[in-house]
């Protein structure tokens, strides 16, 4: 596997964990959680591979 690919993998790992993160931490606002779950979906098929 190239070295760009990887990068790209570990970035999206890290965002998914960030935007995991902000999810556990949000507990008033409903719509922000959703919002976090929305933005996640594109970043975990990545790292998952499911085009």
């Amino acid at each position: 596997m190239p070295i760009v690919m990887i990068l790209y993998y570990v970035i999206s790992i890290f965002l998914a964990a960030m935007l995991l993160w902000n999810f556990v931490r949000e507990k008033k606002n409903k719509e922000e959680m959703f919002l976090y779950l929305i933005v996640l979906i594109p970043l975990v098929l990545r790292i998952f591979r499911i085009r």
